[in-house]
């Protein structure tokens, strides 16, 4: 007899539920929030799964990769689907109500499922999102302390980082309080500089030892954040079918609103993840309003800027840039600046 499986993931305890191929329900248990465990209760129920369905979150990863290694089909389901899903199945939520609806979304069947990164994907993206949070908390502290002196007529102007501490010290000389106020928040303005330069640089030497990163950067307008960012959003390629399905996925496309006799397109849908959109959009702005070198890729651009604006031809050379960089992955070539005869060039 076939089975399927739901949960409900929470911190210290997992709500596991198996129906059967009727959607009569087997076992409903509680068991500790660690693979191994889940893999004992699952293995003492029976062998024979046909899908075991998790919500995706913070511990959807780590459970999915543990599982998949024992053999388990597990699929990770998209929130918002499941969330609508499970809305309509039930009027009140419950960690019981939650897994039976689960269960019962895995045997028939109406679910959208999400790719679960893989552990140095996951390892790449903390890299990421640890430098930034460092270079965002190193641009408040600089902000506030050039905020908080402004209010005692001491403006700390244009000047640059290395500069910038000699800077404040010789504005607070004539104000005793203000110096000691403003010396503790000078040492941890230090230390976090060091500490993202430590970031910055396991950041450039992961990049310079990754061969992908290292073909995506032959792009105009790509540099080693918006490589790595790339490499870890989209993992694995063999994920996308066609490669023009790469910019939906990071929500650069259009939005459509269609009901009767009303039908229009709207703005790009921001959907998919912000990071990887923020830095193809940063990449596309970059190329059409910095770059002084020539490509195709950035002639096409200023053609829709005439026709559209600069605004959304960037959102455009951002989209087209998302799909250039998965053919480049999946064909394992470098960036063609010139479009030579016989020369394939991927449509966003």
């Amino acid at each position: 007899m076939t089975h399927f499986v739901g949960w409900d993931v929470s911190v210290k305890e997992t709500s596991v539920c198996v129906v059967d191929d009727a959607g009569k329900v087997v076992c409903e248990q509680k068991v500790p929030t660690e693979p191994d465990d889940i893999v004992v209760l699952l293995t003492s129920v029976g062998e024979d799964y046909v899908r075991i369905g998790i919500e995706a979150g913070p511990l959807s990863q780590w459970l999915v990769n543990g599982l998949t290694g024992a053999g388990l089909p597990v699929i990770c389901v998209e929130t918002r689907h499941m969330k609508a899903l499970l809305r309509a199945q039930q009027i009140n939520k419950s960690d019981r109500n939650d897994t039976r609806g689960i269960a019962q979304m895995m045997r028939v069947g109406p679910f959208k499922p999400v790719h679960a990164k893989t552990l140095a994907a996951q390892e790449q993206r903390m890299l990421l999102t640890s430098r930034k949070l460092v270079q965002r908390k190193l641009i408040d502290i600089e902000s506030d302390m050039r905020g908080t002196l402004r209010n005692f007529g001491l403006k700390v102007g244009v000047v640059s980082t290395i500069g910038y501490e000699a800077r404040i010290r010789h504005l607070v000389e004539g104000f005793p309080r203000l110096a000691a106020i403003v010396e503790p928040l000078l040492t941890v303005r230090r230390v976090m500089r060091q500490q993202f330069a430590v970031l910055h640089k396991m950041l450039f030497d992961t990049v310079r030892h990754d061969p992908v990163c290292k073909r995506l950067t032959t792009a105009p307008g790509v540099g080693a954040v918006v490589a790595l960012t790339y490499r870890a959003t989209v993992d694995q390629p063999q994920r996308f079918v066609h490669s023009r399905a790469v910019g939906a996925h990071v929500g650069l496309t259009p939005r459509r609103h269609q009901s009767g006799e009303i039908d229009y397109d709207g703005g790009i849908s921001k959907s998919g993840d912000t990071m990887l959109r923020t830095m193809l959009y940063e990449a596309a702005q970059v190329l059409l309003t910095q770059s002084r070198h020539w490509s195709w890729l950035k002639a096409w651009g200023m053609k829709v800027a005439q026709r559209r604006g600069m605004p959304s031809a960037i959102v455009a050379v951002a989209r087209r840039l998302a799909v250039v960089l998965h053919r480049m992955w999946t064909d394992g070539t470098n960036f063609r600046w010139g479009s030579e005869p016989g020369t394939a060039i991927a449509v966003a």
